[in-house]
């Protein structure tokens, strides 16, 4: 079964994870920023990681080019984050460990549920 719909050039998979506002803080700082967010479980440690880009204009200004400990905040959840590098395009990459700070799909564990 592909998960490409040849009508209109979008993936399935382009609904899962989180893109929208969000709000970085770092340290006493809130900042506003885009997000772009998406999770996975990982089935050798067991836990869900999840991790996406961030882009907003004080950032550079904030975190330079250095790595920091944070909470994001979505208007779907909250989670403690790690935000890293920057991209080429200036974005910053966010990850973290546990619940993400975005909603799940649910999914059914008997197919009778389905």
């Amino acid at each position: 079964m592909s998960t490409h719909d040849h009508r209109n050039g979008h993936h399935r998979h382009d609904d899962d994870g989180y893109r929208g506002p969000a709000t970085l803080t770092v340290g006493d700082r809130e900042l506003p920023v885009q997000a772009l967010l998406d999770s996975r479980h990982e089935p050798l440690d067991g836990r869900m990681h999840w991790f996406g880009r961030l882009t907003g204009d004080d950032l550079a200004e904030a975190l330079g080019h250095r790595a920091a400990d944070a909470v994001l905040t979505t208007p779907q959840g909250r989670s403690q984050a790690r935000v890293g590098d920057v991209d080429a395009w200036g974005r910053y990459r966010v990850s973290g460990i546990g619940t993400p700070p975005f909603g799940l799909p649910v999914v059914a564990l008997d197919p009778d549920d389905a």
